[in-house]
C-alpha cells in the first residue's frame, strides 16, 4: 500500500500539479535564528514577576532530577534578592540633611550569578550621589547592592538597577554607579581569560549632564 502511495505522488509531481508538488517537496520548517529567543524574552518588572513561578518550577524539577534538595538555605541565599523590597531595606534610614556635596561609598563587595551560564561573577561596586537635602544611611547603599546582586543577573542591568533605586528613593541631584567584576563564564569556560574584568557604569542626573561632576566622581573612586 505504501508503495502504491509513493507511485501516485510521483505521478502527480510528473503531471505538474502545484499543490501536489508543494506537498511532496515541502521540507521541514526553517530553523529558528539562534538569537530569536532574545526577542521573545520580556524584561519588564511585571513580566518578571509573572514568569517567576514557572522559573521556580523549572529549576525545582532540574534539582529534583539531579537528586538535590531544592530548598536548602544556601540556595535561598543566592536568590533572596527577589523577595526583598528597597523601601523595606531603607528602614527609615533617609535623613533630612543640609548637605549638597558628593557622597561616595566605594569598594562594596558584590557577588552575583550570571543568568546566561549560571556561574558566579563578583567584584566591587562604587556608588556616588549628590544629595538634594536628603541623605541615606551609608550601610543602606551596600544593602541595595545586595538586593539586586542576589538574583540571576547581568552586570549591565545590575548597574542600572542600583542607580535607579537610589534615584527613586532619595531624589538626589544625580547618581553615579560603577561596577568592576570578574565573570567566571569568561574564566572557567569560553575564552578562559583569567585576569579579565568587565567595567560598567550608569550616570543619572547631574552625573550624566555635567562632565566636571562625573570626572570628580570617577577620580575619587580611583584614589
Amino acid at each position: 500500500m505504501e508503495r502504491v502511495q509513493q507511485v501516485h505522488e510521483q505521478q502527480q509531481v510528473a503531471e505538474g500539479s502545484p499543490d501536489s508538488i508543494a506537498a511532496v517537496t515541502r521540507g521541514p520548517p526553517a530553523p529558528q535564528r539562534p538569537e530569536a529567543w532574545r526577542e521573545e524574552r520580556t524584561r519588564s518588572l511585571e513580566d518578571n514577576v509573572q514568569n517567576l513561578p514557572s522559573i521556580v518550577e523549572a529549576y525545582t524539577a532540574i534539582l529534583h532530577g539531579l537528586g538535590e534538595d531544592p530548598d536548602p538555605m544556601a540556595m535561598q541565599f543566592f536568590t533572596k534578592g527577589y523577595q526583598e523590597k528597597i523601601m523595606d531595606v531603607m528602614n527609615d534610614a533617609i535623613f533630612d540633611e543640609d548637605h549638597d556635596e558628593m557622597v561616595i561609598v566605594k569598594d562594596i563587595d558584590m557577588f552575583s550569578m550570571c543568568e546566561h551560564h549560571l556561574v558566579p561573577f563578583y567584584g566591587r561596586v562604587h556608588i556616588g550621589y549628590l544629595p538634594n537635602k536628603r541623605v541615606l544611611g551609608l550601610s543602606k547603599l551596600a544593602r541595595i547592592v545586595e538586593i539586586y546582586s542576589r538574583r540571576l543577573q547581568v552586570q549591565e542591568r545590575l548597574t542600572k538597577q542600583i542607580a535607579v533605586a537610589i534615584t527613586e528613593a532619595l531624589q538626589p541631584s544625580g547618581v553615579g554607579v560603577v561596577v568592576e567584576a570578574t565573570h567566571m563564564c569568561m574564566v572557567m569556560r569560553g575564552v578562559q581569560k583569567m585576569n579579565s574584568k568587565t567595567v560598567t557604569s550608569t550616570m543619572l542626573g547631574v552625573f550624566r549632564e555635567d562632565p566636571k561632576t562625573r570626572d570628580e566622581f570617577l577620580t575619587l573612586i580611583r584614589t
